[in-house]
This record gives C-alpha cells, sequence and structure tokens, in this order.
C-alpha cells in the first residue's frame, strides 16, 4: 500500500508539471506573435493617402 502511495505522488507531480509546462507554452504562442510583430513593424509609417475633400474639389472643377 506504501508503494501506492508514492506512485500517486508521482502522478500528480507529473500532472502538476505538465500544467505548469502546457500553461507556458500557451502564454509564449499567444504572446510572443505580438511582441515580434510590435518589434518588426515600423514606427515612421508615411500615410500617402490623399485628402478626400481634395479630391472632389478637383472633379468639380
Amino acid at each position: 500500500m506504501n508503494s501506492n502511495s508514492q506512485s500517486a505522488n508521482t502522478d500528480t507531480y507529473s500532472q502538476r508539471l505538465a500544467d505548469i509546462v502546457g500553461t507556458a507554452i500557451a502564454l509564449l504562442t499567444l504572446t510572443l506573435p505580438v511582441f515580434v510583430i510590435a518589434h518588426y513593424s515600423s514606427t515612421n509609417v508615411q500615410n500617402n493617402q490623399q485628402p478626400l475633400i481634395q479630391n472632389l474639389q478637383r472633379n468639380q472643377d
């Protein structure tokens, strides 16, 4: 009976460790792409779109 309790403790520890590792993998999967995109995205994005009002005024002339 003593060996059964040791096995149960080992299984509980294994399950706990698997839960922690799985949670860490899930958090990395969700957060790492956000940080990579933020790091490689350009902060100096130029807005080349012309104002709509200017285009409408040209069409009316």
